[in-house]
Formats: structure tokens, sequence, C-alpha cells
């Protein structure tokens, strides 16, 4: 059964490249361009993992983890930071709001 990947980033090119390269792996993926988008994908799909940026408009990435921690129905997916921010407090801060793990942009196709 293959794996479903939402992928959630307010860049256009990101979404696209991070889609790519999970395809190319064998992933179905899932994308969403805003935190409240990705709020309603997470519960309608039933993704496998998360794969969320932190800079967006609207609900950050940062309140977006929170809310699906909150949430029962969404509460034990994995959720990965993929975003720009990069110094200790920011991965701090996502460890704290409920990721599994942190990876900052620019980012390597085998690190991902």
């Amino acid at each position: 059964m293959t794996k479903t990947i939402l992928v959630v980033d307010d860049d256009l090119r990101t979404l696209k490249l991070v889609g790519l390269v999970l395809n190319q792996e064998g992933y179905d993926v899932v994308a969403a361009d805003s935190g409240e988008e990705a709020l309603e994908k997470a519960r309608a799909q039933d993704p496998d993992l998360i794969v969320l940026d932190v800079l967006m408009p609207g609900l950050n990435g940062y309140e977006v983890a929170q809310q699906l921690r909150a949430d029962p129905a969404t509460a034990g997916v994995p959720i990965l930071m993929l975003t720009a921010k990069s110094d200790l407090n920011d991965r701090m801060t996502g460890f704290e709001v409920g990721a599994d793990d942190y990876l900052t942009k620019p980012f390597h196709r085998d690190e991902l």
C-alpha cells in the first residue's frame, strides 16, 4: 500500500519540488499551500506524514502543528518541519509544538 504524504508550503516551487522528489520515491503526495488548507486536508486525507513549512501567511507552521497535535484524528501523524528558519530557537520551537523532525531549506534530496 502506497504511503501518502501531505506537503504544506505557500511557495508553489517548493511544493512542486518536494512533491516531485517524494513521487519519485514512490509516495502519493497531497499538496496544501496554506495552514488552513493543511488542517482540512490532514483531516480528510489521513496522511502517513506531514511535511510542514513554518513561514506562511495566516496560520504558520507552528500553529498548524499545535492544532494537529490537539486533534485526536491527527495527533499521531508524524510531522517534519521543512523551513528556512534554521537557528536553534526555531528548531526548539518546532519540537515544542509537536514536530518529530526538523529539516532546513535548502535541503538535499537524499536528506529529505
